[in-house]
């Protein structure tokens, strides 16, 4: 995928697996002689893909409120004139790696811009926000991460059930296929 100045990423979520061995054969001269060669090649995992959003945060402003993402944080919504604030989800490693080990594949994300098509993404859990007044529940949202632009942005947020959220970060992993 190119981004505005022509220059080639490549944009893949890979299924998370140990090294593979790649044989490659070439044929010398005119002969049938065929020679054979190993190499290692070990792709990384998302999360290791994910590793350039580290210490960032991002915001997005959005009616009456705002909400602040910071990677292997936290997300909060805030309302600064009322100086209102909740938690939405803390990032929790332990939720995060169960969700994900107990996918066979990534999981997919319609994509608003088609009826057909879908986007697979990454998800991290944040859980153990601020208490829910409607549900005595913590507040807890699943992160999504989809691959796009060069550039991360937050593209939304949804409230999926009362007091459970969905956020999508559009996100690029350009050049970072091999280890």
């Amino acid at each position: 995928m190119p981004n505005k100045d022509g220059k080639n990423f490549l944009c893949l979520l890979p299924k998370v697996e140990n090294a593979r061995t790649l044989n490659s054969v070439t044929q010398k001269n005119t002969s049938s002689m065929i020679v054979e060669s190993e190499k290692r090649v070990k792709l990384k995992t998302p999360d290791e893909l994910l590793e350039v959003l580290k210490d960032r945060c991002f915001i997005r402003q959005e009616g009456w409120w705002s909400y602040e993402f910071c990677y292997k944080k936290q997300l909060r919504q805030l309302h600064v004139e009322d100086e209102k604030e909740f938690v939405l989800g803390v990032y929790d490693e332990e939720a995060s790696a169960a969700f994900n080990q107990n996918l066979s594949d990534f999981s997919t994300l319609k994509d608003p811009r088609s009826n057909y098509a879908s986007q697979r993404y990454h998800a991290h859990q944040y859980t153990s926000g601020t208490l829910c007044d409607l549900t005595n529940q913590p507040r807890e949202t699943k992160v999504r991460f989809v691959c796009s632009e060069p550039r991360a942005i937050i593209s939304s947020i949804m409230e999926l059930s009362t007091c459970k959220y969905a956020l999508t970060i559009q996100v690029c992993y350009a050049n970072t296929r091999y280890s």
